[in-house]
């Protein structure tokens, strides 16, 4: 019996002769605990000095950490980071930037959720505004063109650092690095740049591609004109467990993470006229929005006219006004998808990226999707069919001629490929 992730708990799925594809990453054993394999890690960085090191001198730190749709084990790298801090230099001032990118404000419960009372007893908190025009501040051009501009906490700082932890991301090719600071922490003018219909178009802005990838380009260069001089990236198991760290350049050091990942989540395609899959349960199945990750997953295998079927149960709604109204007004997915490819770069608007994958996805697969029932409105107001239950979902699929099934129980946690 297969359990596939929804929310906090899981959905039991009998596969019945189904292929399975899944991450291999459970294969990993650490040992000692995660804040254990963060310090050893930091204990020798990669093409860096010890965080202690680049500390001396410098008056204040910025540690851009993640937000609240993002399973980052704060509690294993923070506590740290710190500490070498305050080692190399016990005076320095240092302010946690919260890396809300252009989701919606963390609140104070998640953010103590997330950190704990000690860490927010000991820092000040700011969370990154992408709107705000005042908070933030133009440092340069990007390769695309877009304006740099970030938050004035991480400009105006001597020592930016971040934490973050590195899965498969459907069009930057990984998360982590360098994506603390694009779109992390930039105003809306740049992620919008970044995240222009022609790169999302790009054949490889794609799970797992780095190299030729133009958002990825723009992503280090943003990283590299705000100065971003040390990381702590972790990478989790299925139980969001800390199994391995990688610390040092912003650069070399995620690479290094990311080709580790690749050696444990690539797996070759089982393509099926039906795709099962998950976004890997909360917080990660929050929304609608953070929900077309894995149907990218289910994309890669799914065979033309198939039908893909997402657990989820959204306990956020949709995730973004724009992402929602693009699905709902619009003719059809065809339709807004031709929309989208007309809109220059400068034109584009908040959330395009995300209602462009999933109109993508949309004229070519019916997706069922398998939440509560409040959902069912907004879900069927997004051109996608409503089911109470995975059963539900997988009958109704087969009452329409398909029959070959494929699981994938955690989407965002594989690469498809050949």
């Amino acid at each position: 019996m297969l359990k596939i992730p929804y929310g906090k708990g899981h959905i039991e799925f009998d596969e019945q002769g189904a292929a399975v594809l899944s991450s291999a990453i459970g294969e990993l054993k650490s040992e000692g605990s995660g804040s254990d394999i963060v310090a050893a890690a930091m204990a020798a960085p990669i093409d860096s000095p010890r965080l202690s090191e680049l500390a001396k001198g410098k008056n204040t730190c910025t540690i851009i950490i993640s937000d609240h749709t993002r399973p980052v084990p704060s509690r294993d790298i923070l506590p740290n980071m710190l500490s070498e801090l305050y080692e190399g230099n016990p005076e320095i001032a240092v302010t946690l930037l919260v890396a809300t990118g252009f989701h919606r404000p963390t609140t104070s419960a998640e953010l103590c959720d997330k950190l704990g009372e000690d860490i927010m007893a000991k820092c000040p908190i700011v969370i990154h505004d992408c709107r705000s025009e005042k908070d933030n501040v133009c440092i340069g051009t990007l390769p695309s063109g877009a304006p740099l501009v970030i938050d004035r906490v991480a400009a105006e700082t001597e020592l930016l650092i971040a934490e973050g932890f590195i899965e498969p991301h459907f069009f930057a090719g990984f998360s982590g690095g360098r994506k603390s600071v694009l779109p992390g922490v930039c105003d809306q003018v740049t992620v919008l740049g970044n995240h222009c219909s022609k790169f999302i178009d790009s054949a490889f802005s794609r799970t797992g591609i780095l190299d030729g990838n133009p958002i990825h380009a723009d992503m280090i260069a943003a990283a590299e004109m705000a100065k971003l001089a040390y990381i702590v990236n972790v990478i989790i198991d299925e139980d969001k467990k800390t199994v391995a760290a990688f610390a040092g350049n912003y650069l070399s050091a995620h690479r290094k993470g990311c080709d580790f990942l690749l050696g444990y989540c690539k797996v070759a395609p089982a393509y099926a006229d039906i795709v099962i899959t998950s976004n890997g349960g909360a917080p990660l199945d929050q929304n609608i929005y953070q929900c077309v990750k894995s149907m990218t997953a289910a994309e890669a295998c799914c065979k033309e006219g198939g039908v893909i079927i997402l657990c989820a149960e959204c306990a956020d709604g949709h995730g973004g006004e724009g992402f929602y109204r693009a699905l709902t007004d619009c003719e059809s997915p065809a339709a807004l998808y031709d929309e989208q490819m007309a809109t220059p770069q400068d034109k584009t608007v908040p959330d395009q990226w995300e209602s462009q994958i999933l109109s993508r996805i949309l004229i070519k697969h019916r997706v069922i999707f398998v939440s509560r029932p409040e959902m069912r409105e907004m879900i069927e107001d997004m051109k996608m069919v409503y089911a109470a239950s995975l059963d539900e979902a997988v009958a109704l699929a087969k009452s329409w001629g398909k029959e070959s099934v494929t699981v994938i129980p955690n989407g965002i946690s594989v690469i498809v490929k050949e």
